[in-house]
């Protein structure tokens, strides 16, 4: 039973009725800025904003099922034959334990080098390289918001690629719309062969070679939620405040662009998480919102209760997200290539619960405790906030989408420089060695 009673195309996230709705073919061409007005790639939905958002704000992200408390009958009502009863009865789930095989094409063009002697559903990380079955020709440039010290960088990367690499370049219309850009006539020409989309009202997953991002780590995760399915390579470039998943220097972006351009780039599979519709590339934070009380939550693995977590919440993450809010609740730091899901409570209310991993292919529930004393609430990677009432539950597990992020020297050496670069991983004074090489236990001799 659906915790909404609302179709499954309502809401701004339900999936769009394909057999219903057909996309234009004046949708799929690019639009030019100032030219013509705007025209995106395909639409998701119908109707007016308004409209959306009232229906956005009734449909939630997870299924309702009412629990069988233990100890409580189940109520069997009467059965035809048997095979009645065995066509009826639900499917257990396949799944497993080092997670699902990840998708190997990124978008339209791009897929990871093939490795005959692989034997492994994971491949080995010295074998993730990138190339291109076709060259690509459209690339999305996301920049930070709201940051004046970006303009530049964000115009003279989108010269680069539209003058010297030829290249169909896709921004927000946000983006394209600043007043800074507009007020740039010797940026005009550029500007007007941009081709422009709005989040939530315009569907760029097919059309989409390349992503770079110009910012932060926000801006990595605000390009993971673009794509709810196959992910395009991401290349970020370090202009933000932290830079963890941001490996490449802006100074020598032309040389590094081109590299990519070539193919054959090392990357990274940073898994994401799947919560029904939604893909999350860091974490899921279930915590007690405004209340006073504790919050106290019931986590379920492959439909067994495992623990009941009292305190201020839970924070479910890939190991990408285990260097965010799990690292500051006192997780270890996970490489992003380990098939895992990490379970970390947020200042439990207990000296014994520690952060545990379990294996990627794992479904985990969660759902409020028949005794909580308050309703919970819910985000995903820090968006879209909602409360969680009783009877509601949440299913997490491993996505088959990973984000295919371009390591700038190999996805080894760029995790352990960020780890000492952004977080001064293991940063001590080094200890001075003795001026005598004799054993100091000799020195009373």
């Amino acid at each position: 039973m659906e915790s909404s009673e609302s179709g499954p195309s309502s809401g701004p996230l339900a999936a769009p009725d394909r057999g219903t709705e057909q996309p234009s073919a004046s949708h799929n061409q690019p639009s030019k800025h100032r030219e013509h007005p705007p025209k995106s790639p395909r639409r998701r939905h119908k109707g007016t904003r308004s409209q959306q958002r009232g229906v956005g704000h009734e449909q939630l992200l997870w299924e309702s099922e009412r629990l069988r408390l233990p100890g409580q009958q189940e109520h069997l009502e009467p059965s035809g034959s048997a095979s009645d009863t065995a066509e009826s009865s639900p499917k257990r789930r396949a799944h497993f334990l080092h997670g699902p095989y990840p998708a190997t094409h990124f978008g339209p063009k791009a897929c990871i080098l093939p490795n005959p002697t692989s034997v492994m559903h994971i491949q080995d990380p010295a074998s993730q390289r990138l190339t291109w079955n076709k060259p690509p020709v459209n690339v999305l440039v996301i920049r930070k918001i709201r940051d004046e010290s970006l303009v530049e960088p964000f115009k003279e990367l989108c010269r680069f690629l539209v003058e010297e690499k030829q290249m169909m370049v896709y921004v927000e219309r946000r983006v394209a719309d600043d007043a800074t850009l507009s007020k740039d006539e010797a940026f005009g020409s550029i500007r007007n062969q941009l081709c422009t989309f709005r989040e939530g009202y315009d569907d760029i997953s097919d059309c989409i070679d390349l992503i770079i991002c110009l910012g932060g780590d926000g801006t990595l995760l605000y390009a993971s939620s673009l794509f709810q399915g196959s992910v395009p390579p991401v290349m970020a470039f370090h202009l933000g405040s932290l830079g963890f998943l941001t490996p490449f220097k802006f100074e020598s972006y032309k040389t590094e662009v081109a590299k990519v351009f070539e193919g054959n780039a090392a990357i990274t599979l940073r898994s994401r998480l799947k919560v029904k519709v939604l893909q999350v590339l860091n974490e899921v934070v279930v915590d007690r919102g405004p209340s006073s009380y504790l919050s106290n939550v019931d986590l379920y693995l492959d439909g067994r209760l495992i623990t009941s977590v009292q305190g201020d919440g839970v924070i479910v993450s890939t190991p990408t997200g285990s260097t965010a809010y799990a690292a500051a609740a006192g997780a270890s730091m996970i490489h992003p290539n380990v098939p895992a899901i990490m379970v970390t409570p947020i200042c439990p209310h207990s000296l014994s619960f520690r952060p545990i991993v379990v294996p990627a292919g794992v479904e985990l529930m969660i759902t409020l405790s028949p005794d909580a004393r308050n309703t919970a609430w819910v985000s995903f990677d820090g968006r879209k906030r909602q409360e969680i009432q009783h009877g509601d539950c949440i299913k997490i597990t491993t996505s088959c989408y990973p984000v295919p992020s371009i390591c700038c020297h190999d996805l080894v050496y760029d995790w352990f420089e960020s780890l000492a670069q952004c977080l001064h991983w293991n940063v001590r004074k080094r200890q001075e060695r003795l001026a005598d090489v004799s054993d100091s236990s000799d020195t009373e001799n």
